[in-house]
């Protein structure tokens, strides 16, 4: 189900002029023990890295269903979001709280975040996932999908197993190349890793403390604000611009509040946020804080990273948000089919996959601002049927 945890730039490493991805998988594999030569490491231990490396087509698989996301909010959120996680979660609070006071004090972040991210990635630790690393790793950058993304976690697990923290037959975790409880590639838990319960290892598969903190400073890293808001919901009024909402619009509160948008409950911070709608005017609204932002270096599915933004503040005591009453949307087929219309039209709108992404949301607002629809853009029957 995970999509991307940790965006991980390809300038990471200089790249030799060697096969970056397809042909023979031997081949393959070939060049990347020359690659992992040239870059200084020992001939011996890149052999033993590699001896017994497999393509797997199970993770192949695995990367092609994603189909999960193709879900809307309120569907999306309502199975992620169980009774029995936030008693877990609450339960994980107190049993790691002392953790949680240290991650508060050193990094600034909520420990709702975190639990959140526990939560979905690994169900608290009980399923880090059974898929062999190493295979995982070079198979997707041996594909040519994302390989700029995957080769230089093969690298950055060399480096690993070279220090005596990764074993090639054995480390197992997410089919995208995650480790631990709260799914770390390899080149952040380099970065990252912290060793939270003193015993002089970053463990992270087995080890709450090293996990949460490793977590917490990569969230830091990726340039979360210490000791500020993420997410918080709010009403709407019927009529306003409703092409001024959406991630990446920020406005001061003050502006938001003249336009009617309010708190459903406490007060609004004094920070930039923008206005999300996740399924149009008529549904559940929330103000994005710049932290919010940060969950997307995460994760890049919108969905995952509203539904783990809003998780964490529920784990926090906010109420379970009003879902309204907004207009149906489409099914897969038509979400296709949409973006195959909008695509026609010259919008980019990514692969056509029926997932709301950035691509589509910007193409949808465009097209009811110019058919004079509310500009939310949330997709529905009608705008299918006026393109």
């Amino acid at each position: 189900m995970r999509f991307l945890s940790g965006l991980i730039a390809a300038t990471l490493f200089a790249q030799p002029a060697l096969a970056q991805c397809g042909g023979g998988f031997n081949s393959f594999v070939k060049g990347l023990k020359a690659e992992a030569v040239q870059q200084g490491f020992d001939k011996s231990t890149v052999n033993a890295f590699f001896k017994g490396v497999q393509q797997d087509s199970a993770v192949l698989k695995a990367d092609r269903a994603q189909g999960v996301f193709q879900k809307p909010f309120i569907e999306f959120s309502r199975r992620l979001i169980s009774a029995n996680r936030i008693e877990r979660g609450q339960a994980m609070s107190r049993k790691y709280d002392a953790v949680f006071d240290r991650i508060e004090k050193q990094y600034g972040i909520s420990r709702g975040v975190l639990l959140a991210f526990w939560a979905f990635e690994t169900d608290y630790g009980s399923f880090q996932g059974d898929f062999n690393t190493r295979n995982a790793l070079v198979t997707l950058a041996h594909d040519c999908r994302r390989p700029d993304l995957f080769r230089p976690q093969i690298f950055a697990a060399i480096e690993l197993y070279q220090n005596g923290d990764f074993d090639p037959a054995r480390t197992t975790g997410a089919w995208a190349g995650e480790i631990g409880m709260v799914q770390m590639l390899p080149r952040d838990i380099l970065e990252n890793g912290v060793d939270g319960d003193g015993d002089g290892r970053v463990r992270l598969k087995t080890s709450a403390p090293d996990a949460l903190m490793s977590g917490a400073k990569m969230l830091s890293h990726l340039g979360w604000r210490a000791g500020e808001p993420w997410l918080q919901e709010v009403t709407v009024p019927a009529q306003m611009d409703w092409s001024l909402s959406g991630p990446g619009k920020p406005r001061s509160v003050a502006d938001w509040q003249a336009m009617g948008v309010q708190a459903r409950s406490g007060s609004l911070a004094n920070l930039p946020a923008s206005l999300i709608l996740p399924q149009g005017h008529k549904g559940p609204a929330f103000l994005a804080y710049p932290n919010f932002d940060v969950y997307f270096e995460w994760n890049q599915s919108f969905v995952y990273v509203l539904t783990a933004a809003y998780f964490g503040t529920r784990l926090e005591g906010a109420q379970i948000y009003d879902a309204g009453n907004p207009t149906p949307g489409l099914s897969g087929a038509q979400m296709k089919q949409l973006q195959t219309k909008l695509q026609a039209k010259g919008y980019d709108v990514g692969k056509i996959d029926g997932i709301l992404g950035a691509g589509t949301r910007a193409a949808v607002r465009a097209e009811q601002v110019r058919l004079g629809l509310p500009a939310d853009a949330w997709p529905t029957v009608e705008l299918l049927g006026q393109l």
